[in-house]
């Protein structure tokens, strides 16, 4: 059985999580409007990634014998000055769920609750990939600038995620 604590603290790791995806399909339909096709299927695919993440704690809590509570998300931002500013976003906020996750380790270590313990082990590492996924995209933006024809090439690239 989870201990109420980390049941709340987990359900509002559920509503980040949505939020997440909510956050990268805002961002996939900023990229549409720009004609950035392979930026929205890379956030797209992220997305569908948050998705996944929130029902992974949500089955967790289910299976120790909790109570999932879901949340009101909030509405994302809509609108980016450009794809720098995009990704710079997405990164922040990767680094904040970092943030997050850590939080619930501590908490699942305060909590002597080695299950939780062991199951929030996938997020730390799901997180590292995160961060290092964003921030190198980051970086190529941040190297390649604002020109038109070097985004349409990163673009490209960024549309073969599978």
């Amino acid at each position: 059985m989870i201990s109420k604590t980390l049941e709340t603290a987990l359900n509002k790791q559920i509503n980040r999580e949505f939020y997440s995806e909510f956050l990268y399909l805002s961002m996939a339909a900023y990229f549409e409007t720009i004609f950035l096709k392979g930026f929205a299927k890379w956030m797209r695919i992220q997305a569908t990634e948050e998705h996944a993440h929130a029902m992974k704690i949500y089955e967790f809590i289910i299976a120790r014998g909790g109570k999932v509570a879901l949340e009101t998300i909030e509405a994302p931002k809509a609108k980016w000055a450009s794809a720098g500013k995009v990704f710079e976003e997405a990164y922040a906020h990767e680094q904040k769920v970092t943030g997050y996750i850590n939080g619930l380790v501590d908490l699942a270590i305060k909590e002597k609750d080695h299950a939780t313990f062991e199951f929030l082990q996938w997020f730390v590492r799901e997180q590292v990939e995160e961060e290092a996924s964003t921030g190198e995209i980051l970086s190529q933006i941040n190297i390649v600038g604002d020109i038109i024809g070097h985004l349409f090439y990163l673009d490209h690239h960024l549309g073969k995620r599978g």
